[in-house]
């Protein structure tokens, strides 16, 4: 992705799509941050997940509570937080990419659909 992105910063390139967060901290580790924006629709949605061994109930089970523990105790939100709105040490680099609603939605209804199942919103 830096050499994408380095296209675009030397004028080789006049657009670069990517994940948003990856384009976001391209930007926030830019030169000239402010010269960027990340525009235009979502083009698809590719929910994060963890990837388990299968056959593991318990495991599985443990994963899912340590999950929505954090969720409902904001410590997700705090972790999202640190390393996606404010300065990440040791250049205080700050990558500025607020919840996307469908994240919040994500964190709203936690569940194991396939990522097939999600869609563009």
């Amino acid at each position: 992705h830096a050499d994408s992105f380095l296209m675009l910063e030397t004028g080789r390139a006049d657009a670069f799509i990517m994940d948003g967060s990856i384009l976001a901290a391209n930007i926030s580790k830019s030169k000239a941050p402010n010269d960027y924006k990340i525009v235009g629709e979502v083009l698809s949605v590719e929910p994060i997940a963890c990837m388990m061994r299968k056959d593991d109930p318990a495991f599985k089970k443990a994963v899912d509570e340590s999950i929505v523990r954090q969720i409902k105790d904001g410590s997700l939100t705090k972790l999202y937080d640190k390393w996606f709105l404010q300065p990440i040490p040791p250049n205080n680099v700050k990558v500025g990419l607020p919840l996307s609603a469908a994240t919040k939605d994500a964190w709203a209804h936690p569940n194991d659909k396939p990522m097939e199942a999600y869609e563009v919103k």
